[in-house]
């Protein structure tokens, strides 16, 4: 049964570019603010924002940006980098 709704749905992701497939990634996978606190610290969540931000830049055409945001993936998967103080707790 599920035949026909996976047919749809790769119907459909062919009519979206892989720039905006990326894209629609990294909003999903961007923290928002109201998840800050909770997963500041999550690596596999902060990996996967920097790769998937690594993802759009690469398909712009911008290889700088993107190994910028590759190599703080890896910061984070290999505890090389660990996360910032909250804005809006620290220094007064």
């Amino acid at each position: 049964m599920s035949q026909p709704t996976q047919l749809s749905n790769t119907s459909q992701l062919n009519e979206v570019s892989t720039l905006e497939l990326a894209q629609a990634l990294m909003e999903r996978l961007t923290i928002s603010p109201h998840d800050w606190h909770r997963l500041k610290s999550n690596r596999n969540a902060r990996a996967s924002e920097q790769a998937a931000a690594a993802m759009v830049f690469l398909l712009k055409d911008q290889p700088q940006e993107a190994i910028a945001r590759l190599e703080q993936a890896v910061g984070w998967l290999d505890r090389s980098i660990s996360a910032p103080p909250c804005p809006t707790h620290g220094h007064k």
